[in-house]
């Protein structure tokens, strides 16, 4: 089990942004190919207005565990402290046309072959 303090910093692809979280708990999630996310870390005294801070407050405002999808993942880190959250808008870089895996045949014939 995790130390109370550790606090870990997930990047994750979300609609053509990437999102960069702070967290205390990650798991691999019971739902299969998901990874839970919870106990978001922001900051409550901040001196400093962080428009990415405040809208991430605001999208995780109800929120007490997130699944975020394996394939959404870019990266975990195990860090010392909460650094800045961010927002990055990656524009055209990202489609927002994802392909799902197919499994069966491709050819669309369910038939079982008579060899």
């Amino acid at each position: 089990m995790a130390k109370k303090d550790t606090i870990y910093k997930v990047i994750f692809l979300n609609h053509g942004h990437l999102y960069e979280i702070y967290a205390r708990e990650i798991r691999q999630s019971t739902l299969q190919g998901f990874i839970e996310v919870a106990a978001l870390v922001f900051d409550e005294q901040q001196l400093v207005h962080d428009d990415a801070e405040e809208r991430l407050k605001a999208e995780f405002a109800e929120v007490t565990r997130s699944f975020i999808p394996l394939h959404a993942m870019v990266r975990i880190d195990e860090v010392g402290k909460k650094g800045a959250v961010r927002i990055l808008d990656l524009g055209s870089v990202v489609s927002n046309v994802h392909h799902l895996p197919i499994g069966g045949d491709p050819s669309g014939d369910n038939k079982p072959r008579e060899d």
